[in-house]
């Protein structure tokens, strides 16, 4: 679990909004070769370790998503802040406050800010805690001496620059991990430390398996493609959604059994409890109402397929995000004892 954890702290340094993920895809392919594994990087990004099986006739693939929230640069203001497009699914009051960095593609330099509403100043705006967030009204004020557009276009700065939030990890004495971005690099850290472990013990897996780091989930289309012709099982290794209503919580596996795109295969979430129980590991079975995963954009894109989805439980998805390291220990579990296991009857 160590190893796992700094593969976390490692992952959530890296900016990796979606788009912009060719240096975590690099961190990864470094990762895997210094394993002893060869690694495939696909034209649309994706990178993908494949391990052979006692049965290479019949596949499976599982995947983790490297790509986080953003931003991009939408406008340049008159005043030399920044007007923000959000990439991915999450609410402006999520990121208020927080630190970024603006990646400024014309240079290859980068330019620390912070995101604020413009009506900031209780001491002049008297809406400033009513007033709705929005991408009107929220701006990014730039840690350099700009007071005009030329300003800020002399640092090279240009719409659709790629924009990062800080992810702020942080791993409790109690066994808390508190960062964004938990969402998915828990799961992408998952998939190095059992491929280091695998390589060193000499692990035979039962089946061909593919490793599959995907860099567009955020966007509904992650792990669409790509996927060798003799898989028959996908699992996506994603966050279990915690709230009103959900079983899920940050110390066990979270099983998804529905999401938005419907229900999951229930043979394949049926093989998942089973595992969990025989190998005593802790879970819940859940329903995430407003969540698409790599394995739902690949039904989508027709693959022929059982689907799957588990992962730790994860609260306050798409926020500053918190899980325990008991809810990462059972979801490696898990994913452990699924590779071993033979396929889906």
């Amino acid at each position: 679990m160590t190893k796992t954890i700094d593969y976390v702290k490692e992952l959530t340094a890296i900016p990796s909004p979606t788009g912009y993920t060719k240096e975590v895809m690099d961190y990864v392919i470094k990762q895997v070769e210094s394993f002893g594994y060869k690694a495939k990087k696909t034209p649309k990004g994706a990178v993908m370790v494949t391990v052979p099986g006692l049965d290479d006739s019949k596949h499976r693939v599982v995947t983790a998503h490297v790509d986080t929230l953003g931003a991009m640069v939408r406008a340049i203001k008159p005043d030399g802040r920044l007007k923000m497009s959000l990439v991915g699914g999450f609410t402006w009051n999520a990121i208020e406050g927080e630190n970024c960095t603006i990646h400024v593609a014309s240079n290859g330099k980068t330019v620390s800010g912070t995101i604020l509403v413009h009506q900031t100043s209780v001491h002049v705006y008297r809406n400033a805690g009513t007033i709705e967030r929005t991408q009107d009204n929220m701006e990014i004020r730039l840690d350099e001496k700009v007071s005009n557009e030329e300003d800020v276009r002399a640092l090279g700065i240009e719409v659709g620059d790629f924009i990062s939030f800080d992810p702020r990890t942080l791993v409790t004495e109690t066994g808390f991990i508190k960062s964004r971005f938990l969402d998915d690099k828990v799961s992408a850290a998952i998939l190095l430390d059992l491929l280091e472990t695998y390589k060193k013990d000499g692990t035979q897996l039962p089946v061909t398996t593919h490793f599959y780091w995907s860099p567009f989930e955020e966007v509904g289309m992650g792990a669409n493609s790509s996927i060798p012709e003799e898989t028959v099982e996908f699992l996506a290794v994603d966050m279990g959604a915690m709230g009103d209503d959900q079983q899920t919580d940050e110390y066990t596996v979270s099983i998804c059994v529905k999401d938005a795109s419907g229900p999951y295969h229930y043979d394949f979430r049926q093989h998942l409890a089973a595992l969990a129980n025989e190998h005593n590991i802790p879970y819940k079975l859940d329903i995430y109402p407003y969540y698409g995963s790599d394995a739902s954009a690949a039904m989508k894109a027709g693959a022929e397929v059982k689907h799957g989805l588990m992962g730790a439980g994860i609260e306050s998805s798409h926020s500053y995000e918190r899980t325990h390291e008991d809810s990462v220990k059972a979801t490696q579990n898990l994913l452990d004892a699924y590779l071993k296991s033979p396929l889906v009857k």
